[in-house]
């Protein structure tokens, strides 16, 4: 109903004020589309904005609740002997 409402209220051509959630459950309803609803990932809320390809999904699915891991070199924040140890 939040977000209805904050869609209506809405100027034309702007962005809808953003509802803040932690229901990371709920389901992307059809009455959602056009709407900015903000989901909590734990420590933050993370913006998203509802599509038609988002309905039938959780809002859970479009905030990560963990930062991918980037794989760096050979012993930077490893064992000291890992630096040792050869690539080929």
């Amino acid at each position: 109903k939040k977000v209805q409402k904050s869609i209506i209220n809405c100027p034309e051509g702007e962005k809808p004020k953003g509802v803040k959630t932690h229901l990371r459950n709920a389901i992307v309803l059809p009455q959602m589309v056009g709407g900015l609803i903000e989901v909590y990932r734990g420590n933050s809320f993370v913006p998203v904005e509802i599509k038609c390809d988002m309905i039938g999904c959780y809002l859970g699915e479009f905030a990560m609740t963990y930062k991918p891991v980037t794989h760096g070199k050979l012993g930077v924040g490893a064992t000291k002997s890992s630096k040792f140890t050869s690539t080929t």
